[in-house]
């Protein structure tokens, strides 16, 4: 892919990231479904198609861009009790220090 094009594809999943982030309409929705008692975490995924204008026949070339840049693992305790009924550990990661 262009490195231009894949640059600008960054930029505009950073920007929807942005936008979503900044929504007060998701940021109310998700403060009510916090104190009906459950926790929350938002995955989205955008796929997004580009092909060069004009070209008949052009090749499409698709890229599929998470929109959080730094995901997250939350596991709560339910989680771990899970894991450990399937004999899976979670070992945390050490902070390495510089």
């Amino acid at each position: 892919m262009d490195p231009q094009l894949k640059q600008l594809m960054k930029e505009l999943g950073e920007a929807i990231n942005e936008s979503l982030a900044d929504s007060e309409q998701i940021a109310e929705v998700v403060a009510r479904i916090k104190e009906g008692g459950y926790d929350i975490f938002l995955v989205l995924e955008a796929t997004i198609g580009v092909s060069k204008q004009g070209v008949p026949g052009s090749d499409k070339t698709s890229l599929v861009s998470t929109l959080s840049t730094n995901p997250e693992l939350k596991i709560s305790d339910q989680d771990l009790k899970f894991l450990k009924s399937l004999r899976i550990k979670i070992e945390e990661e050490e902070e390495e220090v510089e």
